[in-house]
């Protein structure tokens, strides 16, 4: 087992990408939205959203 530190943006998604390749689309989404708030680049913050599909489950979106 891998322990994952989330202090970049690309950690949540490489978290992401493994949720989803596991079958956890719902986590990974959640994953990819933390990525991309941690992201300034408003370019890479639509590819990152746009990589991993669905709308936002988190309370107040």
């Amino acid at each position: 087992m891998t322990v994952q530190t989330f202090n970049r943006p690309s950690a949540y998604v490489d978290a992401a990408r493994e949720m989803a390749s596991s079958g956890r689309p719902v986590l990974a989404r959640l994953l990819a939205e933390e990525a991309a708030d941690l992201t300034p680049d408003p370019d890479a913050k639509a590819r990152i959203l746009a990589e991993f599909p669905g709308y936002s489950l988190r309370q107040g979106d």
